[in-house]
């Protein structure tokens, strides 16, 4: 399928490995131009060259955090005015609620909260001027599904898709769009500390803490970053322009409601 998208120019949020890289590889292979990020520069700079290697499309590559105003800056000043936006950060670690004391509890809605809404509020207008706009935010399952330990993680996404709910609809209008995209467990390095962790408690190797995993999901095995990547490119083409301020689930079947 044709995307619509090519030679358009997309930001893709901490996108060296993971999630966040399935989406930048996607919508460089549909033509877009694009800028990845991240903060480890020798993985960042050689995420950059595999995907421009494998999909021969232009990629530029900005070590930075995004979390920051500078980070925020170097991203903006690569490519100042986006059609396609994708927001991504790492998310607080898993801790007990009662453990988390103020500056805890605003770094983390710093980081899956008001980092988005700062980068879709420098970049929407141009977007609007050019009656073309792709926002796609990467949130968590977690924001419909508890999950005991990411209570900040949840409340800071949750709020970013509440937030967010409205201005969606602002902005339909102008043909742009904003939708969420809600990973389960996914096939990447974030749940490496959880299989370590339920390796050593139960007593049994990785391999098998990963498989016991896996048999709580209905689809009996882990996302991965490539399906993820293609859910995000449709909804960053021209075909998704008449789906806005929705939450898409990619988990497997893992949460059960039925709507």
């Amino acid at each position: 399928m044709d995307l619509g998208i090519s030679g358009k120019k997309a930001i893709i949020c901490a996108s060296s490995r993971g999630l966040g890289k399935g989406c930048a590889w996607h919508l460089a292979n549909a033509g877009c131009e694009v800028i990845i990020n991240g903060r480890n520069e020798e993985v960042t700079n050689a995420t950059a060259a595999e995907i421009r290697e494998a999909t021969g499309a232009t990629v530029t590559a900005v070590i930075a955090d995004v979390s920051t105003a500078d980070g925020q800056k170097a991203i903006l000043d690569a490519c100042p005015d986006p059609d396609i936006l994708v927001n991504n950060n790492g998310g607080p670690p898993r801790r007990d609620f009662k453990e988390l004391d103020r500056a805890a509890i605003l770094e983390g809605v710093i980081q899956n909260m008001v980092t988005p809404i700062e980068l879709i509020q420098a970049t929407i207008e141009k977007m609007k001027e050019r009656k073309f706009g792709r926002i796609v935010n990467i949130t968590s399952l977690s924001v419909y599904t508890a999950v005991p330990g990411l209570d900040l993680s949840s409340g800071a996404r949750a709020g970013l898709t509440s937030f967010l709910a409205g201005v969606a609809r602002n902005y339909a209008g102008d043909n742009i769009t904003i939708n969420q995209i809600l990973p389960g467990k996914m096939d990447t390095d974030r749940l490496a500390p959880m299989f370590a962790s339920a390796a050593e408690q139960h007593g049994i190797t990785i391999e098998q803490a990963r498989q016991r995993e896996m048999q709580t999901i209905p689809a009996k095995r882990l996302g991965t970053p490539d399906e993820f990547g293609a859910l995000c490119a449709f909804l960053s083409s021209v075909h998704g322009g008449y789906i806005t301020g929705r939450n898409f689930l990619v988990d497997g079947g893992l949460n059960s409601s039925a709507f």
